[in-house]
Parts: structure tokens; C-alpha cells; sequence
């Protein structure tokens, strides 16, 4: 085989490598957009359910202060200390109140239901749901459902943390 003949060989061979990786780039990209497609209508009923997740800190923050739910469809809420201080010296809880519940009663209550780690049982009417009180690295979920569209006010109870942990839950 003369030089000429190689580069041409070589030439062809790369022409034909080139033009065969576009044609199997194009058939993967056409699958995977209908699976996709597919994949988007099996979880969108997904979307439609209430699944929230919230943070607490050792800086005695929520990751956020509001959420959002739908009426009258089933709460999936997850509490989670990514702290690593103990629930006996920065315990995070999450307590969703009724509406026009006095926030700051309510906590007043609170700080003296050290027992009932810190949910009043005198106060149980303005509770619509509640977490565990968690330490460093805990995590709680809890479910309930409300019906009403309104703003809930959310707040932990542990002992001074309401002033800087506390939001609103948006039910429409």
C-alpha cells in the first residue's frame, strides 16, 4: 500500500467513524426524550402531593420561613436538625398553629412544658400538628391533612428559639 492509498484509507475510515457516531447519537437522544416524557407523566400525580421538608440549625434557623400545601389533600413534612448539638441544649421541633393562635403565649406556655417537650397540653385546641423535638442529626415526618386555604403560623418551642424560628404555612 502506497502513502496515498493510506491517507486515503484513513480519510475514509474517519469519515466513516464520524458520520456512524452521528447516527447512534441520534437515535439514544430521541429515546431518552420520550422516556423522559413518560418519566414526567408518571410523577406528576407526585407533584400534586404535599411532600415539604424543613431544616433547623444549630444557629437556631429554619431553611425557610413559609411553605406551601394544597387544601384538603394529605402533609408530608419532614423535620430536620442538621445541627449537631443535643435536643437538651438546641432541640428543634415544628409546631403548626390554627390560625389567629397568639404566638407568643403560645410560647410562653411552651417554656414551661419542658415534660411534654415543650407542646402545652393546655394548648392542644391551637395545634394543628407537630414534629418530635429533635437533636443534632435527627429527622421527624409527620402527616395530617387541613382543608381550610389560610396561613398557618408554624414555630419550635423550645425554650427562646420562637423568636427566630417561626413562619408561615400557606394552604391554598
Amino acid at each position: 500500500m502506497n502513502a496515498k492509498t493510506k491517507t486515503s484509507l484513513v480519510i475514509l475510515m474517519g469519515f466513516l467513524a464520524i458520520t456512524s457516531c452521528g447516527k447512534k447519537e441520534t437515535a439514544p437522544a430521541e429515546e431518552s426524550v420520550e422516556v423522559n416524557e413518560s418519566a414526567a407523566e408518571t410523577t406528576a400525580p407526585k407533584t400534586e402531593e404535599n411532600v415539604l421538608v424543613i431544616e433547623g440549625n444549630d444557629q437556631m434557623q429554619f431553611s425557610t420561613n413559609e411553605l406551601k400545601a394544597v387544601a384538603g389533600k394529605p402533609i408530608k413534612l419532614t423535620l430536620k436538625h442538621v445541627g449537631k448539638i443535643p435536643k437538651e441544649a438546641m432541640g428543634h421541633n415544628l409546631v403548626i398553629l390554627q390560625e389567629g393562635t397568639d404566638q407568643a403565649a403560645f410560647a410562653l406556655k411552651a417554656n414551661d412544658a419542658k415534660a411534654t417537650d415543650y407542646i402545652p397540653e393546655s394548648e392542644k385546641a391551637s395545634i394543628i400538628a407537630h414534629t418530635k423535638l429533635l437533636g443534632g442529626g435527627e429527622e421527624d415526618t409527620i402527616e395530617f391533612t387541613i382543608d381550610k386555604k389560610g396561613k398557618y403560623p408554624f414555630l419550635c418551642s423550645f425554650p427562646g428559639h420562637v423568636a427566630m424560628m417561626k413562619g408561615i404555612l400557606i394552604v391554598e
